[in-house]
């Protein structure tokens, strides 16, 4: 008999909130998390807004337990999103993500975040044009080159969802980012010497870039989950002419939306993430799988991390599956692991695993918040997670939970 996990309360195992901030009641978060350090030895977590009308917001998270909002900043247009962002030194870059193609901006802006109360922009990189909706994701760990997976003014696809494609921007001189190199999934661009690759049903359909990683661990490596098309394995050596070496897909017989790519470089395994896009569990099953890499030209899958009954949630509100993993940024304020992995599956919180055994993952903690006040879907929808070097775990809500700051036990 399955229990239903209740919805009025917070439900845990081995996790431990520390405080909750309501954002100012501007949740709507998406999935760019990162940290900074700022002169005076304060720390700032950096939010990206899943939708308008906030862009992004800095909360002070110094002391966890007394989090505190710094700035918030508003999206200059109602139908623009910025999904995505990430930290390095000083400089924040935020993606622009339109509702349709054509409108503006759509792009990528940097900004100087020294002083967190007044980001100042420094620049602003143009992805937009008659075939694009902007840039959905973007990567910048390095301090020279931003990853994303964005359109382009001269990039046409044959089908309205496939307009996002892998583009690498040297920011090495921030007031001035160019394009140094570029990829898409062959087929998918209007011209391509071979045919479009298979559609599968839905609405989120499509073959498209979404998350673009990329790593100290192998510099000349980019890990790209491409929706419905799978994850590739890309070389980057040669930043102008990226080529694949290696390709993983489970759609068909699974309902696809391949997301996130994080390699485990020492062990020789992949993390790789498909998102829940429907409610009620319409797509199930949305699975997080582990994947041995060993021979990087063939990705093989070795299990999936454990879920709840898809019963007892499904039927709670909004999404249940799996979305986003902590990806083991490489920076100093990022907590790292192989053996742990955190997720978050919208309706069933966010969930720790042990992969001690990557054939037989087990789950170690949870913690599902009760139902905010005001949820569009009437249940929790835990859309990203981050956990700093100091092992706290930030976890926040896509629609109007705002941010969660928790302490793991495990």
């Amino acid at each position: 008999m399955t229990v239903m996990p209740r919805t009025d309360i917070p439900v845990a195992r081995n996790f431990k909130l520390l405080s909750h901030h309501e954002l100012d009641g501007f949740g709507g978060i998406g999935e760019g998390m990162s940290i900074s350090l700022t002169k005076d030895g304060r720390r700032i977590l950096w939010l990206a807004h899943e939708s308008a009308p906030k862009n992004f917001t800095g909360v002070d998270v110094t002391d966890p337990k007394h989090p505190k909002m710094v700035v918030q900043t508003a999206l200059p247009q109602p139908y623009m999103r910025s999904n995505s962002l990430e930290v390095c030194g000083d400089i924040l870059a935020v993606a622009y993500q339109c509702k349709e193609k054509g409108q503006t901006p759509a792009g990528m802006e940097l900004f100087d975040i020294s002083v967190p109360e007044s980001p100042r922009s420094i620049a602003f990189f143009d992805a937009s044009g008659p075939h694009s909706r902007g840039v959905h994701q973007l990567w910048f760990c390095d301090g020279e080159y931003v990853h994303m997976a964005a359109g382009a003014a001269d990039f046409e696809s044959h089908y309205k969802g496939d307009d996002q494609f892998y583009r690498i921007i040297d920011v090495r001189n921030p007031s001035k980012p160019h394009e140094v190199g570029r990829w898409w999934m062959p087929g998918t661009r209007v011209g391509d010497s071979v045919p479009p690759p298979e559609r599968l049903p839905g609405k989120h359909a499509g073959c498209r870039a979404h998350n673009t990683n990329v790593y100290p661990d192998r510099p000349d490596r980019a890990y790209v989950c491409y929706v419905d098309g799978g994850m590739f394995i890309l070389d980057i050596s040669d930043k102008a002419n990226p080529k694949p070496v290696g390709h993983w897909a489970n759609s068909p017989p699974y309902h696809g939306f391949m997301h996130t790519a994080v390699p485990l470089f020492d062990r020789g395994l992949m993390i790789v993430t498909d998102e829940s896009t429907s409610d009620a569990a319409a797509d199930w099953p949305k699975l997080i799988w582990v994947l041995d890499i060993r021979d990087e030209s063939r990705p093989v899958p070795i299990s999936t991390l454990p879920l709840p009954p898809v019963e007892a949630f499904a039927n709670r509100g909004g999404r249940y599956g799996s979305h986003n993993i902590h990806e083991n940024t490489p920076h100093p304020t990022s907590w790292k692991s192989d053996t742990i992995v955190l997720g978050t599956f919208y309706s069933a919180g966010v969930r720790a695993f042990d992969i001690s055994n990557p054939y037989q993952p087990q789950e170690v903690g949870y913690y599902i918040p009760e139902t905010p006040a005001g949820s569009p879907k009437g249940a929790i929808q835990l859309n990203d997670v981050f956990v700093d070097e100091r092992g706290i775990v930030y976890t926040v809500d896509r629609f109007v939970g705002g941010l969660y700051v928790l302490e793991m036990d495990f």
